[in-house]
């Protein structure tokens, strides 16, 4: 269920460093400065994310945000596995992850980890990605709430790892899909009452 460690622990935390210092980039505060949105954190939920970028309307502001936050967690993953292996991959990828959620440079305040999730997965084993993908992509379509779409595409992704062959990655997609739902706390409180905003709401 994990990928055999091979790789020499100095180089594997020189992984999880850059991994973690590079998913910690905010992109979606750098896009909301660049695009004149204000201040992210006092627009919406709050957050950091991509959904959050698009309660203010500007669309081409989220896709960036949603591109360079699956991006960030990609790069960390792929040079990680060019450079060390796959032990080193899942490593970087995980590390992307928490640097999103628990970014140094926001004293630890960051977004709930989706876009970075989905980027690691893609980068790890691009079938489990796309699948991960697609079911968030086919709740959100017919609930429209982002929030539950993420959870379910979170819950789904070590079952269809398993399913698509690639065992190796059931641990790590397992501490992630927690970590989202951890993130997703007050979501899920919203959604059992009924509360959650739905996609496109500003």
């Amino acid at each position: 269920m994990i990928p055999a460690l091979v790789t020499p622990l100095p180089w594997l935390l020189l992984a999880a460093v850059c991994g973690y210092l590079l998913g910690a980039v905010p992109f979606g505060m750098v896009m909301a400065r660049l695009f004149g949105l204000g201040d992210l954190r006092r627009i919406g939920s709050g957050n950091i994310g991509a959904t959050n970028v698009l309660r203010t309307g500007n669309k081409p502001a989220a896709a960036l945000t949603l591109i360079l936050d699956a991006g960030k967690a990609a790069a960390a993953a792929l040079i990680a596995g060019m450079l060390w292996g796959p032990d080193a991959a899942q490593l970087a990828g995980a590390a992307a992850f928490l640097g999103h959620c628990y970014p140094v440079y926001l004293g630890f305040r960051g977004g709930k980890g989706v876009a970075t999730f989905l980027g690691t997965l893609l980068a790890l084993a691009w079938p489990v990605g796309l699948a991960a993908c697609a079911t968030w992509l086919a709740v959100a379509a017919v609930l429209r709430i982002s929030s539950l779409a993420a959870l379910v595409a979170a819950a789904l992704a070590a079952p269809w790892a398993w399913a698509l062959g690639r065992p190796e990655m059931i641990l790590l997609c397992l501490a992630l899909a927690l970590l989202v739902f951890l993130r997703h706390r007050e979501n899920i409180a919203r959604l059992i009452a009924g509360t959650e905003p739905r996609i496109g709401r500003k």
